[in-house]
């Protein structure tokens, strides 16, 4: 309401305003505002405010996600050894006399491979055995000595029971004729003190041979040890003069010789080696990583020829070294023809079973994303979107997904370095 003076009156006068165009206006305003937001908001919704960058396809790989046979397993490189080795020790030390065969020759049990010369060995030896064999000698004639003096001892347990036997009828025959008065009482006395005399006389000498022969017993068995003993040193006596000479103690072909005429050789040198050809075994490096999961009797395969061998593990050596472990394997089955030792073999050692599962394949995008998100190509093929996904179990060839992708997506999996922070790409 405005206040209004009357010119003609000199009065004032209340005049009423109307207020509808003033509302109206501020109504327009309120809409357009309203709408204003409205459309923005529907940008924000539908408009892409991500960043962008441009990426020409066949500068990337895009593969496809698949469901499949999963089986873990990792890429090791083993190399061919004969399953039995056996070193060739130096044990008394000397200069090389004699070669009989070079390296590679296939031997024999027991077939000599060189002659090592000592003359303090042998000097030493020849006087071992000689006094070796005068203990022996002295052990023998004490053995004799006894068996003699057991003979004597015996003898005379003979002789005095027949000088008794004697005495007792002498005895019975000069007691009759003395109580009938035929002899004289002397005469019946010596008869009876011989016959007591050689009661007496039996019954010392019957002691004196049960002695001895108890005696005897644990002399003759002590003898014979030492005996036995003294037999054994002189077997070692010969047996180092033998180990001069180094034979083959197994069937097989001599790979490694380490020994030239007139070289010297000290104890516990090593000489070379004998493979035998009993079959062949696997030696592989594996990375420290794996140790806990690796145990005896997993299972692997080799290509070989282009075709596949299976293996076992048939022992794993816990120590590392440089970061690794080592594992022995053998063929499990069929061996390949004409393999050979030192051979090198691309081995895949199995971790799981084969089992379905969601399959990725490997690419350079893990090393940006560990796993966590990849570029996944839409249905148009013209853009990739970034998506969080989630890896499990991974060998060389796939990993195993577990969530955030379906069978027929198609996702970038070359490496991501070039891409920065963009969320999505535009496929040229």
């Amino acid at each position: 309401m405005r206040r209004q003076i009357n010119s003609n009156y000199g009065e004032v006068v209340d005049k009423k305003i109307d207020k509808k165009p003033l509302l109206k206006r501020r109504k327009f305003w309120l809409a357009i505002a309203g709408a204003a937001i409205f459309l923005a908001l529907i940008i924000a919704i539908f408009a892409d405010t991500g960043s962008k960058l441009n990426v020409e396809t066949d500068k990337i790989t895009i593969t496809t996600v698949s469901e499949g046979d999963f089986q873990e397993f990792i890429p090791v490189t083993g190399n061919v050894m004969p399953r039995t080795t056996f070193y060739l020790d130096v044990i008394i030390g000397g200069s090389v006399e004699q070669k009989y065969i070079d390296e590679g020759t296939m031997v024999k049990k027991g077939d000599k491979i060189i002659k090592l010369s000592n003359a303090n060995v042998q000097l030493s030896a020849l006087q071992n055995e000689t006094s070796t064999y005068q203990q022996i000698n002295e052990a023998r004639n004490t053995r004799l000595q006894i068996e003699q003096n057991s003979i004597s001892l015996q003898t005379q347990l003979v002789d005095a029971n027949y000088n008794l036997v004697n005495s007792k009828q002498t005895y019975n025959r000069e007691k009759v004729m003395w109580e009938k008065k035929l002899i004289s009482q002397q005469e019946y006395e010596q008869a009876r003190d011989k016959y007591f005399h050689d009661i007496e006389q039996q019954k010392l000498t019957r002691q004196n041979y049960t002695q001895d022969s108890i005696l005897k017993k644990s002399q003759l068995s002590q003898i014979e040890e030492s005996i036995k003993r003294l037999q054994m040193n002189l077997e070692l006596i010969r047996e180092n003069i033998n180990n001069l000479t180094v034979k083959a103690p197994i069937d097989g072909q001599l790979t490694a010789l380490n020994a030239e005429t007139g070289q010297s050789k000290s104890p516990g040198d090593q000489l070379g080696q004998i493979d035998a050809l009993d079959g062949f075994k696997i030696r592989a490096d594996i990375d420290e990583y794996y140790i806990a999961r690796i145990v005896k009797g997993l299972h692997a395969t080799a290509e070989i020829d282009g075709n596949d061998y299976k293996l076992v593990i048939m022992k794993v050596f816990p120590e590392v070294k440089n970061g690794k472990f080592q594992v022995d394997m053998e063929f499990d089955g069929k061996i390949p023809d004409g393999i050979r030792r030192g051979q090198t073999l691309q081995i895949r050692l199995q971790l799981s079973e084969r089992t379905k599962a969601l399959l990725l394949t490997r690419g350079g995008f893990y090393q940006k994303t560990g796993g966590q998100w990849v570029f996944v190509v839409d249905k148009s093929g013209s853009t990739a979107v970034k998506r969080s996904i989630s890896l499990g179990r991974q060998n060389p060839d796939y990993f195993e997904v577990l969530s955030g992708l379906n069978p027929g997506d198609k996702v970038v999996t070359s490496s991501y370095d070039n891409f920065g922070d963009v969320q999505k790409l535009i496929l040229k």
